[in-house]
C-alpha cells in the first residue's frame, strides 16, 4: 500500500534543503556582478525571512519576531553572506586573469605617455 505524503508530512529539514537547492540558486543568479546597496541588502534579508515564514507556515498577521522565526527554523541568515562570498570568489578569479576584466577593475594600463602637456 502506497503512502501519499502531503505538505503536513514534509519535515522542516526537507523544506530547508529544497529552498537551498532549488530557490536560492535562482534568486542568486548573476549575483557576482550585483552592486549591493543598503536598500537591496534589506530587501534580500526580507526575502529570506519571507521564505522561512512560508516554509514554517507562519501567517503574516502573526506577531513573531524575525529572531523567533530563525530559532524555530534552526537557521541563521545566510543569503547576503553567501552573495558576498560569491562576489569575493569572482573578484579573485578576475584578478588572476590578465585580460580586459582585470584591466578595467584595476585601472592599470601599461603604456607610455605622449610628449607635451596633458
Amino acid at each position: 500500500m502506497k503512502t501519499i505524503l502531503t505538505n503536513k508530512h514534509i519535515s522542516i529539514e526537507t523544506r530547508k534543503r529544497t529552498l537551498q537547492c532549488y530557490i536560492e540558486p535562482v534568486l542568486m543568479y548573476g549575483c557576482e556582478a550585483w552592486t549591493i546597496s543598503k536598500q537591496i541588502q534589506n530587501k534580500l534579508k526580507t526575502t529570506e525571512m519571507w521564505f522561512l515564514r512560508r516554509m514554517l507556515r507562519i501567517p503574516w498577521t502573526a506577531k513573531k519576531t524575525n529572531e523567533r522565526v530563525l530559532n524555530e527554523a534552526n537557521k541563521r541568515r545566510s543569503l547576503v553572506r553567501t552573495i558576498r562570498k560569491r562576489q569575493a570568489t569572482f573578484l579573485g578569479h578576475v584578478m588572476r586573469r590578465g585580460k580586459l576584466e582585470h584591466l578595467v577593475t584595476t585601472g592599470m594600463f601599461e603604456r607610455k605617455r605622449s610628449r607635451g602637456r596633458r
